[in-house]
């Protein structure tokens, strides 16, 4: 593990994710030339919810920049339940989708859950379903979510080996904080899941030499809750007013993550900024897990 500089190394998310996306177009060509096999990827969105109009447009470019078979579908916010799950009924029967991204939230009315329950496991690139949950708490190969999985990504790339290392994840969810404790539990860390419950959780954010960040609250992890030297990843993608008071009154807000950036920087040794960093993995691991996908469907992966 090379020794960390007196300011913390910035972990640069674009840097990182070009490069995956640059392994995923070798693939593809390469899955095309030699087995006639181009991977498809299917995006549901519901609605018109103006954050994941932008997500799942972004998710639609990449993929066809990589030379995927790239399908969107985008239902009106009255779509019934019925209707969605004929949808992801159709899409799981499709050989020439291999992956399938219903984007989440769904409007309230609809059941996210029994949506999730009839999404093929087999397709399911976002790593949502039970099986998938199941395959990755077991340890087996399967399709894993992917900001955590980009999170394990950028820690390899930077920080190297992991075995070893006391890893603190701050945060239970299903999509982030619990997925990714799997993760480096089994990549051999010693990992510790605190939560809004913890006690005394500054104290147990310093043990860690891996600190993940994934709780949803703007800047909650201090400068001096982190210790000097350890690799911070912050997966937090919150809104808040400018500092600029001209700004803030014009109701104008910025992204920061759950860390304290600028505090964090002067003792971290490592650190992915928010925006910049882990959220820009997510659409390279979603388009590696597409090709896993169809590798798999083609019998040219386990």
């Amino acid at each position: 593990m090379t020794e960390p500089a007196a300011q913390a190394q910035i972990i640069d998310g674009k840097v990182y994710a070009e490069r995956l996306r640059g392994q995923v177009s070798e693939e593809v060509a390469q899955l095309k030339a030699d087995h006639g096999l181009t991977p498809g990827l299917a995006v549901v969105l519901v609605g018109d919810d103006p954050a994941s109009q932008i997500y799942v447009r972004s998710k639609g470019e990449h993929s066809k920049a990589v030379g995927m078979h790239s399908v969107t579908h985008r239902l009106p916010e009255a779509t019934t339940q019925d209707e969605l799950e004929a949808l992801v009924r159709a899409l799981n029967a499709d050989p020439a989708i291999h992956g399938i991204l219903v984007q989440l939230p769904l409007p309230k009315h609809l059941d996210e859950k029994a949506v999730l329950a009839i999404l093929d496991p087999d397709k399911d690139v976002d790593g949502l379903t039970m099986v998938n949950a199941g395959r990755l708490a077991s340890g087996l190969p399967g399709l894993y979510p992917c900001t955590p999985a980009g999170c394990m990504i950028l820690l390899r790339e930077t920080v190297g080996d992991l075995t070893g290392k006391r890893a603190v994840v701050v945060g239970r969810s299903m999509l982030v904080g619990r997925p990714v404790a799997q993760l480096l539990l089994q990549a051999d860390c010693t990992v510790t899941i605190a939560h809004s419950r913890t006690q005394d959780l500054p104290a147990v954010c310093r043990e860690a030499d891996i600190l993940v960040a994934a709780v949803g609250r703007p800047r909650m992890i201090r400068g001096d809750w982190i210790k000097p030297g350890a690799a911070v990843i912050d997966v937090g993608i919150n809104r808040v007013p400018f500092d600029d008071p001209i700004k803030a009154a014009e109701g104008r807000t910025k992204v920061v993550g759950d860390v304290n950036f600028k505090e964090a920087l002067k003792v971290a040794g490592w650190i992915t900024p928010a925006p910049g960093g882990v959220g820009l993995m997510t659409v390279a691991v979603l388009l590696a897990n597409t090709v896993s996908a169809a590798k798999r469907a083609a019998g040219l992966e386990i």
